[in-house]
């Protein structure tokens, strides 16, 4: 058995992880993937040359360099069904939280709520595609991650149309008391998730990846109360939009790397 080592730049979340595992997954010479996000690091363990491995992870196009092959045994993964059930408490909550704000934020007429809902809906694929597509075939997974992909630019879209049309034209200021309770809930429940995910102390890439991806959420959180604040003391709708704005960026730039995993 070899464990080759690759430094891969560009993978900083699950979209990039995903992506690596379906190209990969093809290879029967493979026996286990080590992911280290934080570090940018990837261990392949496999039989065989690593020259096709390597070629396969290159044509993603993510930054990769090859820094050498060992001998090794393939480590002992962690309870997978542990991990699984916290994955499904992590999916219900983002999945509760969009509903939840998508809902408020139509009502409040709050693009950062709707934003930060879109947000939620975006982990919610992500943690989906981990949980559904094991053991599937490439095929299922390639269909899966494209519609969802597809979905996301479609509601980010429209939310960035929504957006200039509240700027260029007259519109009412968002309540701000719906932007911040409902923001300092789904603060609560992306709290919870992250000590979910920590309490499993768990070294396998899709535990660190959903780690990364909630602390991330909870920076969102915070900008959307932000928001808040800044309308009632400003009274303007302004930073909701501004917010909204940025945080549609998020969600685009997250369905874009989705649509990856499809190709």
């Amino acid at each position: 058995m070899k464990k080759s080592t690759f430094i891969v730049s560009q993978m900083d979340c699950p979209s990039e992880e995903q992506m690596i595992r379906m190209k990969l997954e093809t290879f029967e010479q493979i026996k286990y993937l080590d992911f280290d996000i934080p570090n940018r690091k990837l261990e392949v363990y496999h039989h065989g040359a690593v020259d096709v491995i390597n070629s396969s992870i290159s044509e993603l196009k993510l930054g990769d360099k090859f820094k050498g092959s060992e001998e090794a045994e393939v480590p002992i993964g962690d309870d997978e069904t542990k991990q699984k059930n916290i994955l499904w408490w992590v999916l219900g909550i983002n999945f509760g939280f969009f509903l939840i704000e998508i809902t408020t934020g139509w009502i409040s007429s709050s693009m950062g709520l709707i934003a930060d809902s879109l947000d939620m809906l975006a982990d919610s694929i992500v943690y989906a595609l981990s949980l559904f597509a094991v053991g599937g075939a490439v095929s299922r997974k390639k269909k899966v991650a494209k519609f969802s992909g597809y979905l996301q630019i479609f509601l980010a879209t429209l939310g960035f149309v929504e957006v200039l049309r509240r700027f260029f034209m007259s519109s009412e200021t968002p309540l701000f008391e719906w932007m911040i309770i409902i923001s300092f809930l789904a603060l609560g429940g992306n709290l919870i998730s992250l000590w979910l995910i920590n309490k499993a102390k768990s070294k396998e890439v899709h535990m660190q990846a959903s780690a990364i991806f909630t602390s991330n959420d909870i920076i969102v959180n915070g900008g959307v109360i932000l928001a808040g604040i800044l309308v009632y003391f400003l009274e303007s709708k302004w930073p909701d939009l501004i917010i909204g704005g940025i945080v549609f960026t998020f969600v685009m730039r997250g369905a874009i790397k989705i649509l990856k995993l499809a190709k």
